[in-house]
C-alpha cells in the first residue's frame, strides 16, 4: 500500500466513526455546499494527481472538457468563493468521488488547532452544544502525512502542467 492509501484509509476510519455515532451528520450524499463555497482552488500532492487521474481517466471526453473549461473560466486568479470545477454543475456530485484530494475527505470532520473545518451548519450545531461527543481529526497529522506524498500544486497548475500544450513529465 502506498502512504496515500495508508492516509485515506485512516480519514475513511474517521469519517465512519463520526458517521456512526451521528447518523443525521449533514456531510452527505446530495450536499455540496464546501464544495461551491472554496476559498481557493484545491491544492494536491503529486500522489493526490496520480490518483485524481485515474478518476478523470474513467470519465468521458465531453465530462474531462467540461472540467477543463471550467477551470479556464475561474482565470489564473479566481474569485471568492470557488465552486470546485470538478463538480457537475447539474447534479451538484463529484465525478471522481472515489478519487478525490485529501482536503475533500477531511472537511467537515477535522480541526485545526483553534477551529473546526467545516460548513456553518455543523459549526452552528457544534455552537449550540449538538456535537459534543464528536472525536474530531487532528488536521496537523495530516497534513504532515500528507506532505510526504509529493510536491504540491493547485489544480489548475496540475492541470495545465499534464493537458496544456507542453505535458510536464509528472502527469503521473
Amino acid at each position: 500500500m502506498s502512504a496515500l492509501t495508508d492516509l485515506h484509509q485512516e480519514i475513511d476510519a474517521r469519517v465512519d466513526n463520526i458517521r456512526a455515532s451521528h447518523p443525521d451528520w449533514l456531510c452527505g450524499k446530495g450536499c455540496d455546499g464546501c464544495c461551491r463555497q472554496l476559498a481557493e482552488l484545491p491544492r494536491l500532492t503529486h500522489s493526490e494527481w496520480a490518483l485524481l487521474q485515474t478518476g478523470l481517466s474513467t470519465l468521458d471526453e465531453p465530462q474531462r472538457a467540461a472540467i477543463r473549461q471550467r477551470l479556464a473560466d475561474l482565470g489564473p486568479t479566481p474569485a471568492r468563493p470557488v465552486t470546485c470545477p470538478l463538480l457537475d454543475p447539474a447534479t451538484g456530485a463529484c465525478p471522481v468521488y472515489a478519487h478525490r484530494p485529501t482536503a475533500c475527505r477531511t472537511y467537515g470532520f477535522y480541526a485545526e488547532r483553534d477551529r473546526l473545518l467545516v460548513c456553518g451548519r455543523i459549526a452552528a450545531q457544534d455552537a449550540e452544544g449538538k456535537l459534543t461527543t464528536v472525536i474530531w481529526g487532528n488536521h496537523a497529522r495530516i497534513d504532515r502525512a500528507l506532505a510526504e506524498t509529493g510536491e504540491v500544486r493547485s489544480l489548475a497548475e496540475w492541470f495545465k502542467a499534464c493537458f496544456g500544450r507542453a505535458r510536464g513529465p509528472r502527469c503521473r
